[in-house]
């Protein structure tokens, strides 16, 4: 079975990332994986994990954000009896737990600044030294990191080091948001429905052609785990019946009251050119900082910077 195949999507911009996924699992290459909450980054870590010749050995995950600072070091590098007040018992770490396998460091952004020059030297070395010990040993670890802020503008706000920016910025795959995944979401409701209404041991409902089309309107700040939550509300709720747009939450039900952003004119327009002025606007506007143009725009600054060189842009 190919483990990607978890990764459920049929538009174009979600299986481009596949695809470049697919390649970077047969090496080791350290990875960064962008994207808004929600669009399945850790889903993505493991099928890499699974693709590789890593496979049989440990997947580790972390979620940096959920790391108390004092006790960051500790759970990643370990500790030894004593070390500390609380210290009980020897911990060997998330690395060293991971030796073999692959380390997957969500939300990265959010490590103490004193743990990051400590990640730098493991990636550059493969040594890690526990709290409390003379020792150093050495740490066989394929590193896949995720975030979904801007790590560039960290950098240059001085809460990420450079040099491990650089260091874990080898090969940055960007998952698109729901929103901008065309098609997909007519797809995953109809997998999610039958999937959750499976475990639930009820009848699929099904959602009328009004109530699909809010769906596929709808932006999704909460992307495909937004999604899947929704379905399986509607499958315990309404199991067996047919979902209309009164069945929907409020926010998916009642149209934006704001209106357009932008009123498409009747005789059309060229996106590519429209994508390229905004672009520009932007880029004007933040005195050619592409941190601050990226956020203007809502994109990632390696979003931002991959479509200024498509475009040629002077920046």
């Amino acid at each position: 079975m190919n483990p990607f195949n978890a990764l459920l999507g049929e538009s174009p911009e979600f299986q481009a990332v596949i695809r470049s996924s697919q390649i970077a699992a047969a090496t080791d290459v350290t990875l960064l994986l962008l994207g808004e909450s929600g669009t399945g980054k850790e889903m993505l870590a493991r099928g890499v994990h699974q693709s590789s010749g890593r496979a049989g050995r440990a997947f580790v995950a972390i979620n940096c954000a959920a790391l108390p600072e004092s006790l960051a070091e500790s759970e990643l590098f370990g500790h030894r009896k004593g070390a500390f007040t609380g210290a009980v018992a020897d911990n060997p770490g998330y690395i060293r737990s991971a030796h073999g396998g692959t380390l997957f460091l969500d939300e990265v952004g959010e490590l103490p600044l004193s743990v990051q020059t400590k990640l730098l030297r493991f990636l550059e070395s493969g040594e890690c030294q526990s709290l409390g010990s003379s020792e150093t040993r050495h740490s066989d670890v394929r590193l896949i990191a995720a975030t979904h802020r801007d790590l560039r503008a960290q950098v240059e706000a001085g809460a990420f080091r450079e040099d491990l920016y650089y260091r874990i910025h080898v090969v940055p795959l960007e998952l698109p948001s729901l929103r901008h995944r065309t098609g997909d979401v007519t797809r995953l409701v109809s997998h999610f429905i039958t999937e959750m209404a499976e475990k639930h041991g009820v009848d699929a409902p099904s959602f009328n052609r009004s109530a699909m089309a809010r769906l596929a309107e709808y932006r999704w700040p909460g992307n495909v785990r937004e999604l899947r939550n929704l379905c399986e509300r509607m499958v315990i709720l309404l199991s067996g019946q047919d979902i209309g747009v009164d069945n929907l939450p409020a926010e998916i039900a009642q149209p934006s009251p704001q209106g357009h952003i932008f009123d498409l004119p009747a005789s059309g327009i060229s996106l590519d050119q429209l994508e390229q002025q905004m672009i520009s606007q932007a880029l004007d506007r933040s005195e050619g900082n592409c941190s601050k143009a990226a956020r203007l725009l809502g994109l990632t600054r390696d979003t931002l910077l991959y479509r200024i060189k498509k475009y040629a842009i002077s920046a």
